[in-house]
């Protein structure tokens, strides 16, 4: 997974990992999560790769935007 860089300074998310159709977040409660096209579908799934690249604001586009929309919990 790729250290998430935070630039913010203050998001719970602390590593990413990307594929074709899903990422994979950690969160500082050492909580891991999959979000899959499937799950959340294709426009979020892109748009959290994107946030997850630029190191800001992935973890307030999960609060309000994802949810629970994740296939699995690590």
């Amino acid at each position: 997974m790729k250290r998430y860089k935070n630039t913010g300074g203050n998001s719970g998310v602390t590593a990413y990992e990307t594929g074709h159709d899903y990422i994979k977040v950690s969160f500082n409660d050492d909580a891991t999560y999959l979000y899959t096209y499937k799950s959340a579908g294709k426009g979020i799934i892109e748009q959290m790769k994107i946030l997850a690249q630029n190191g800001k604001g992935l973890s307030t586009y999960i609060s309000r935007k994802v949810k629970d929309k994740f296939e699995k919990k690590y």
